[in-house]
């Protein structure tokens, strides 16, 4: 029972939300196309899923290898660190899921061309880069740039066009707003660790700028994402989501300036679970 508790925890399933979110709203910008290939859906789900429980296994074994993960961290329990699970084990772990990941990848073929495998490719190698290779996005500052990019950007606008086959600007919009919003999940949790990882000079931007700046910044991706937005729930005559959503982010915001350490993870797990729900009212109303 333990084992298993420890491969959940590695899973991190706070942060699971994040990469259904895109999918989700991708299947609402298709819907509104019209349309909608099922199959391509749920593969794109599964792409997603395997993914980044690879990156979040990835992230557990090579900061465990490079020495930055310590006994009694904040956050979630380490299961190599502290010995739960073994480093070859999640090695495997990371490779099957990801191979996973391809598999799925390799069945919206049928709906593509076979220029997607290269968006494959750069799907699989960022899920690693984040925490591996000569230099690992997650240590330089440029892990919330990598999440815009692969939960929000590649997500919705590929879910979309292989889901029914049409794309315009409008979906562009959209994905770099939720990956905005995305971003700020990762901004919780290098908020809450940034004292953990400046000691093993692991350079995320909450290290480089500053955990005073962090909580503005999650209030400014939160206020840019609804302004993007803005207008087309407008145009539905739904303004109030964006509004509630903006004040929402805006209190977590506030919230993250008086609690320290383990009390943020909840935060973090509202800031996943809330997107998941923005994106599925995106598909039930502003499709």
């Amino acid at each position: 029972m333990a084992q298993i508790k420890a491969w959940i925890e590695a899973m991190r399933l706070r942060t699971l939300p994040v990469s259904l979110a895109g999918v989700v709203m991708g299947w609402g910008y298709a819907a509104g196309f019209g349309g909608v290939r099922p199959a391509a859906v749920i593969l794109c789900f599964l792409v997603a899923l395997f993914a980044q429980i690879a990156s979040n296994f990835a992230n557990e074994y090579y900061d465990y290898v490079y020495g930055l993960d310590k006994a009694g961290r904040e956050g979630p329990r380490r299961g190599v660190t502290e010995g739960d699970i073994t480093p070859r084990a999640m090695l495997c772990a990371t490779y099957i899921s990801l191979a996973l990941a391809c598999c799925a990848g390799l069945g919206l073929l049928w709906f593509g061309s076979w220029w997607l495998i290269l968006v494959g490719v750069a799907v699989a190698l960022g899920a690693l880069a984040y925490s591996a290779g000569p230099y690992p996005l997650s240590h330089h500052g440029l892990g919330e740039v990598a999440v815009i990019l692969f939960f929000g950007i590649v997500p919705v606008n590929f879910t979309c066009f292989l889901g029914c086959g049409h794309h315009d600007a409008s979906v562009a919009t959209g994905s770099l707003a939720l990956g905005l919003m995305i971003a700020n999940v990762l901004v919780v949790n290098n908020y809450r660790d940034a004292d953990d990882d400046a000691k093993v000079g692991k350079n995320t931007l909450a290290v480089i700028l500053g955990r005073g700046k962090m909580p503005w910044l999650y209030a400014l991706n939160s206020l840019a994402a609804m302004a993007l937005m803005f207008a087309r729930w407008s145009g539905r005559g739904l303004w109030p989501v964006p509004v509630a959503f903006a004040l929402l982010y805006c209190l977590i915001a506030l919230r993250m300036t008086r609690v320290q350490g383990r009390r943020l993870t909840p935060l973090l797990g509202i800031t996943a679970v809330s997107i998941l729900l923005y994106s599925i009212m995106f598909l039930l109303f502003c499709r």
